[in-house]
């Protein structure tokens, strides 16, 4: 591993970036694969959830827990230790270690199943959510490494449209996702959903670790920059604290997040219930192409900010945070019609405008720090965004849509209805009154939840446009 101290040598690649602009190129749609993959797998157990939730009998509260927090909680803590062991040791390997791990597990998530042991049985709930948390610490090792990998390959002036590509793993891979996901959940179940996307990734791994190399850290800062022999947590907390520019960007990347991944969550679940659809269906009629449409709001906007910033030098504060704002209406409008394709427009048009704040996430978080900081910055970005966004935004619209069943079937005169007698082949055994309370209660509870969660960007919005008030003092990579 080559490492740098003291002043940078005598180099043009704070000009022109580490290696050819083809390999470059190359090792940066490689790190796109990677968070494409890593977000396939994530996203996986929401398209499969239209026939898996039945089958396991969960509420909304207990998906929501599932999908988030018991994801977030080791994905996060892991997060910040495997960053700092970045910071010194061989990116490259640890990216390849954690790819191969997360894709093992993911496909572990086919055989959940109840467990007997000692005459207790362990429900195949917590045996599926034991998974999700390895799935969880695989992940941790994937975007604090890269961040700093694009760093050191990309030079200040051209990481924002380099990280805007980058970004758009998480798009993309809630396409492949569905795509893959949701027809073979259709034609051969849900299990094998897990088992077909989740093995590929240890082949994946293996041409990671052999075809792209680990640059020297620091390469493409100016000449003259000052390295630390050895960075401690410590220190790069101490430069991220005197940095109130990244708060605010966090505080609006935890709220897209939270409303985000909660949405996500729910959405194949929403067009089940409001529209009918089955989970194959909704992954590719809706599904996919909001994903693609999305992808390219994200790409966008690094393309954009890259020519906006020579005459406005915090567009990549202000443009995330107005796409994130313009994206209310258009989630209201998805939320609230009768019309499927109305539906997919708005939730087009809301995730091109909002999934924008990824490239401003990724700039600024590793943009206000030294270099050797880049890729615990991005881990202490991703602690607090996925323990409180991905954490609990899923969990707060399911808790919220199982408030809202029951506080709707009390109100109707069905005190006694639950959440599994409207889901599956449940409602056939009701009456007639019940199965009409649970075809309005059912699909209006998680609607109302994910309109209340979708009005929650504009906050998020607010708060990146906060930022740009002290980000070209906070900058250090300009």
């Amino acid at each position: 591993m080559t490492t740098t101290t003291g002043a940078t040598t005598a180099t043009d690649g704070h000009i022109h970036g580490f290696g050819s602009k083809a390999y470059r190129s190359y090792v940066l749609t490689a790190l796109l694969v990677i968070y494409i993959l890593n977000f396939v797998d994530r996203q996986l157990l929401s398209v499969v959830a239209p026939q898996m939730k039945p089958e396991l009998g969960i509420s909304d509260t207990a998906f929501g827990l599932l999908t988030g927090f018991g994801f977030a909680l080791l994905y996060t803590v892991v997060g910040i230790p495997l960053a700092q062991v970045s910071e010194t040791r061989h990116r490259v390997w640890i990216m390849t270690i954690c790819v191969a791990l997360w894709s093992f597990m993911t496909a572990l998530c086919g055989l959940a199943a109840p467990i007997v042991i000692g005459g207790a049985t362990i429900g195949a709930f917590w045996v599926l959510l034991a998974c999700r948390v390895g799935v969880g610490i695989g992940e941790a090792g994937c975007t604090p490494p890269a961040n700093s990998l694009i760093a050191d390959y990309f030079p200040p002036q051209n990481r924002a449209a380099a990280l805007g590509y980058y970004a758009m793993g998480v798009t993309l891979g809630g396409v492949l996702a569905n795509v893959i996901g949701g027809p073979v959940t259709d034609a051969f179940g849900w299990r094998w959903a897990f088992f077909i996307v989740g093995m590929p990734g240890v082949l994946i791994a293996v041409v990671l670790k052999l075809t792209v190399k680990e640059p020297p850290r620091g390469y493409t800062d100016p000449p003259g920059t000052i390295r630390r022999a050895k960075a401690s947590f410590r220190d790069g907390l101490g430069e991220i604290a005197s940095k109130p520019s990244f708060w605010a960007m966090t505080a609006g990347a935890t709220i897209a997040a939270f409303c985000g991944y909660g949405i996500a969550t729910f959405q194949s679940l929403f067009l089940n219930r409001s529209f009918g659809l089955s989970a194959g269906d909704a992954a590719v009629m809706i599904n996919a192409p909001v994903g693609v449409i999305s992808a390219f709001g994200t790409v966008a906007t690094g393309w954009i900010v890259q020519r906006l910033t020579p005459r406005h030098p915090n567009a990549i504060g202000w443009l995330p945070g107005l796409g994130m704002i313009v994206s209310v209406p258009f989630y209201i409008l998805a939320f609230t019609t009768h019309n499927l394709w109305l539906c997919l427009v708005g939730l087009c048009i809301g995730g091109m405008s909002k999934y924008g704040y990824l490239t401003g996430q990724y700039t600024i978080g590793q943009g206000v720090v030294s270099a050797q900081f880049r890729a615990v910055s991005i881990a202490i970005l991703l602690f607090v965004v996925n323990l409180l966004g991905y954490g609990l935004g899923p969990l707060f619209i399911g808790a919220l849509s199982d408030f809202l069943f029951h506080l709707q079937a009390n109100a109707m005169g069905a005190a006694e209805l639950t959440r599994k007698a409207c889901e599956g082949a449940g409602p056939a055994s009701l009456s007639a009154e019940l199965q009409a309370v649970c075809k309005v209660v059912h699909p209006q509870s998680l609607q109302r939840s994910m309109l209340i969660t979708s009005a929650m960007y504009a906050v998020g919005g607010g708060c990146f446009i906060l930022s740009c008030r002290w980000l070209q003092r906070d900058m250090v990579a300009k």
